[in-house]
């Protein structure tokens, strides 16, 4: 095809295929008899009509003297967009990834100065070139490295059914690539990695069941407020970082020693964070509380000014403004969290068993999180790519006090709810040093989250399940 039969002045567009992720696009072209110009990528109008923000590192050009010269299928550990500077190629893509729905699909398509096509990784690919001196260029997010891992696949297995343009016969083509593994012998292409930090935790241990093939960690062996964890790992292989450590000593903050630890952990280790997910492309996924709120609304929206009242509040409200600072994040702002561990539930359960009657705080008006539906929760948000932001996830119901929820509590383990003695806040606290203040109000609006799909449910129905397993 030559420059003169190009189409110009096509609208900049967007194209499915078959293959969930390969995107085509049609490129703007503007020409005359002088020849041809046009914005190869463009960024901002790339991503308003689908591309995804790939962040490319590195820009490649391959230039092929002949037509017919075959470039063999490959599945490279890197997204790419590809497009064509001079000539035409033939390309045949092939889903190789691990556990694709599509797994061992073909798409094919004529690829020439005006489109390009969007390749993620683990979508096997290849070029046959449709005319001599062919130049054609790909940004990739991932510097090439020595041991790059290539998966290969034979471009004349009879299972792929690629109707080639151009007879085998006459294909310029290399010994190895003649040489690769039919689809059937192929090993599959795995995803890139997540990372649960905090897997010992409440929550880090839900995650485990909802991501089991995550990597997991806990402070003992991945300091986040250690910089050197910027460079430990080749974090081009991760796509996601689960973040379920913190701080979380309430009362211990309001001391100096506890004031210094809570601002490490919850504020400024997250600076690390931030830096390794935003030069390589990950997603990070950050747990926030609702005392980033002084407890003076009855509701919490995502979009409420932050109003910290003492100092764990403060450090997790900094927490949050860090984190929001990545392109790629979700901060889950959630309230009063139950799961596998020491906790508020498994305290009442305990009192009662023994017959003790405490006196639990009225005042405090919120939702039970168990760290169950916290982690489906946050597994919904990342499996159907949800709009990136601050969301708040809770269980839903009734908002109730802490003596509401005890005398539950109570009443399922068969003990009378009158043996909790309603107090406020004031009353339990009376005469005790270093205690942080609460918000009297915690109670999250859950709509944003159940708008993108996801319906947290009640939490008596959850609470029920927690203390019948």
């Amino acid at each position: 095809m030559s420059d003169t039969s190009l189409e110009f002045s096509k609208q900049l567009k967007k194209h499915e295929t078959s293959i969930p992720g390969l995107i085509i696009f049609d490129l703007s072209v503007f020409g005359d008899s002088r020849g041809w110009f046009k914005e190869n990528w463009q960024r901002e109008k790339m991503l308003a009509i689908g591309l995804p923000d790939f962040g490319p590192v590195q820009n490649n050009f391959s230039f092929n003297g002949k037509r017919g010269t075959m470039r063999g299928i490959h599945a490279e550990p890197w997204d790419k967009f590809i497009s064509v500077g001079y000539g035409s190629f033939f390309g045949a893509w092939v889903d190789i990834r691990e556990g694709s729905e599509t797994y061992g699909q073909t798409f094919t398509a004529e690829i020439d100065a005006t489109k390009a096509i969007y390749v993620p990784a683990g979508v096997a690919n290849s070029y046959l070139t449709l005319e001599d001196n062919t130049v054609y260029s790909y940004l990739v997010n991932d510097h090439w490295y020595p041991n790059a891992s290539y998966t290969f696949l034979s471009a004349t297995d009879p299972a792929l059914a690629i109707d080639w343009p151009i007879p085998v016969d006459e294909w310029e083509m290399s010994e190895k690539d003649k040489n690769h593994p039919l689809l059937i012998d192929v090993t599959p292409v795995k995803s890139k990695k997540t990372l649960i930090i905090g897997a010992r935790g409440q929550l880090g241990r839900a995650l485990a069941i909802e991501f089991p093939d995550a990597e997991r960690v806990d402070r003992d062996t991945f300091d986040i407020s250690n910089p050197t964890i910027i460079s430990e790992r080749r974090w081009r292989d991760y796509d996601t970082i689960l973040n379920a450590a913190g701080y979380t000593a309430v009362d211990l903050a309001e001391t100096s020693e506890g004031r210094r630890d809570a601002w490490l952990s919850n504020a400024t280790a997250l600076t690390n964070l931030v830096k390794i997910a935003n030069e390589n492309n990950i997603t990070l996924v950050h747990v926030s509380s609702d005392y980033v709120f002084d407890g003076t609304e009855a509701i919490h929206t995502e979009d409420e000014q932050l109003s910290p009242l003492g100092v764990y509040a403060q450090s997790k409200a900094a927490g949050d403004l860090i984190v929001s600072t990545s392109p790629h994040h979700y901060v889950l702002r959630t309230s009063w969290v139950i799961g596998e561990g020491n906790n508020f539930v498994r305290t009442m359960v305990s009192l009662a068993e023994r017959g003790i009657k405490p006196n639990v705080v009225n005042d405090q008006i919120g939702r039970l999180t168990f760290t169950e539906d916290l982690a489906k929760g946050i597994k919904h948000l990342i499996k159907t790519q949800a709009a990136y932001g601050t969301y708040n996830l809770s269980n839903d119901g009734e908002p109730v006090s802490w003596a509401d929820i005890a005398k539950e509590v109570y009443a399922q383990v068969g003990k009378s709810a009158d043996d909790i003695t309603p107090v406020t806040t004031r009353q339990y606290y009376e005469g005790k040093d270093n205690i942080a203040p609460r918000p009297l109000q915690s109670t999250l609006d859950l709509t944003k989250i159940t708008k993108v799909g996801f319906t947290p449910r009640d939490w008596r129905v959850s609470l029920h399940d927690y203390l019948n397993k």
